[in-house]
């Protein structure tokens, strides 16, 4: 009897010991690294950074800068605009610094032989020619630059000039020129303009016959397969060298559905190619993506009100934003991600929004969707199936909390204990069921301690918030 009983003990052990390892959702993976002093990869679509090494240090970002320069001109002028470089546009640039177009004052090139000539082979008095045209001097248009910094969020960088040549205050983080790359690669006309490989420029004063220019950056042109630099889904990109600020390389890639954006600031010749190829690789090897609208049900399913805040919606009323995507690694399930409801909006916040959700994975933030009422209205009682103003029952409802809310992946279990005969399948089925209901319940107690710190974090209640941190540590203590 005592035997069976040591039996049926290490059983219920080894079955828990295997359930909580079967339960652990996979790291996030970091086994890479780069030559250059600073470098990040991210998703373009969910905006995750999927690996960063310096990303917020401060770099000179030598002709990188230009892509910048170009979102901000196609905001602004139309492609078949005519641009007249002036004698300061030509002449007016750093010793040294070139004139791959060989042009002189009083030559004219529309804006789009312009864009091509600035992100091809990076001419400098394209840059200038083109910032004089949209904003009538090259202050002005610097002007311009760091105002579209702040739109896009840029907040660890500042640009002097619209070539990338030195600047006393020019310098870029590779977590802010990810973003704005994430943001000038969003216009088609600018993916077009990059990714080509070669350009034909019109007839100018010392090219009666024109001339043809070619991309410099490697990733993007190079097509033998034996290559060292050879990668298909380099898509588009620009290069940067400055001996102050190194070798510098911006790429933007597209695989399988995913677009990728890699930066490296202050790489050595050769290899920083090599170092953006090899961030990209890890991002489309060990990532992918879940599309939002697809695996989300919390919101906008079932039968049971949705309380958002202080209002009520019911589920049929809800949707989510179209083509959102959240990055996990590529053992992870889109339940592994933690969310957080966030109802203080920004004020760009798609009509009707009524919350953003906020996904992350292990701290990391992994992406985000607006749940949007359909009936364009953020207060539910404005709007009833009889057209009338009636308040929204509470009554029966589920209440979201506003912070995150992780999703068990124990449906699995089930299969796996299947396998396992007469007793020990029922031992270790319940097992598996203390074990999850323990987990959750210790979840449940975070969440409305979490909760209620917050509050008192906001109401500016400085002695009780300082109470509950107290009993956070003395909660994590005993665990």
């Amino acid at each position: 009897m005592k035997q069976r009983l040591k039996t049926l003990l290490c059983c219920l052990l080894i079955s828990q010991l295997f359930l909580i390892t079967v339960y652990a959702k996979p790291d996030w993976p970091s086994d890479t690294d780069i030559q250059a002093e600073a470098g990040i990869v991210i998703d373009a679509d969910s905006g995750a950074v999927i690996f960063g090494k310096n990303m917020h240090g401060q770099y000179p970002p030598a002709s990188i800068t230009k892509i910048l320069t170009a979102l901000v001109v196609l905001e602004h002028a139309k492609p078949d605009d005519m641009v007249t470089f002036s004698k300061d546009s030509v002449f007016n640039v750093e010793a040294g610094s070139g004139n791959k177009l060989n042009v002189t004052d009083g030559d004219k090139l529309s804006v789009e032989d312009c864009l091509y000539s600035l992100i091809l082979h990076s001419c400098n008095q394209a840059a200038n020619a083109l910032a004089e045209h949209v904003a009538g001097s090259r202050e002005d248009f610097v002007k311009m630059m760091n105002e579209k910094l702040e739109e896009i969020g840029c907040v660890e960088s500042h640009f002097d000039n619209p070539s990338g040549l030195n600047g006393d205050t020019q310098y870029v983080s590779a977590y802010d020129m990810a973003l704005i790359a994430k943001a000038a690669y969003s216009n088609k006309k600018l993916v077009e303009i990059s990714s080509a490989l070669s350009h034909k420029i019109p007839p100018t004063t010392n090219n009666p016959e024109g001339l043809t220019i070619y991309n410099e950056h490697r990733l993007v042109k190079t097509k033998d397969t034996a290559s060292e630099f050879y990668f298909p889904s380099a898509v588009a990109g620009k290069t940067g060298y400055l001996i102050k600020a190194g070798n510098t390389l911006v790429t933007y890639a597209e695989q399988d559905g995913r677009r990728l954006i890699s930066v490296v600031l202050k790489g050595s010749p050769r290899q920083y190619f090599i170092d953006g190829k090899n961030l990209l690789q890890f991002g489309y090897d060990r990532f992918q993506n879940f599309k939002i609208e697809e695996n989300e049900t919390s919101y906008t399913k079932g039968e049971e009100a949705v309380k958002v805040g202080d209002k009520s919606f019911q589920p049929s009323d809800l949707e989510l934003q179209t083509n959102q995507f959240i990055t996990l690694p590529k053992d992870a399930k889109f339940s592994d991600a933690d969310k957080a409801l966030v109802t203080d909006l920004p004020k760009d916040s798609p009509k009707g929004a009524v919350a953003l959700i906020q996904y992350t994975y292990n701290d990391r933030k992994v992406g985000q969707a607006y749940l949007i009422s359909k009936t364009g209205t953020t207060d539910p009682s404005q709007t009833t199936d009889e057209g009338t103003k009636e308040p929204a029952s509470t009554e029966g409802s589920k209440e979201l909390p506003a912070s995150g809310v992780k999703m068990s992946g124990g449906k699995g279990i089930g299969l796996l204990a299947a396998g396992l005969l007469g007793i020990l399948a029922v031992v270790g089925a319940g097992a598996g069921f203390v074990i999850y209901k323990r987990k959750k319940e210790f979840r449940e107690s975070e969440l409305r301690r979490e909760e209620r710190r917050r509050r008192l974090r906001a109401d500016g209640d400085t002695e009780a918030f300082e109470r509950m941190l107290k009993e956070r540590r003395n909660t994590k203590g005993k665990k």
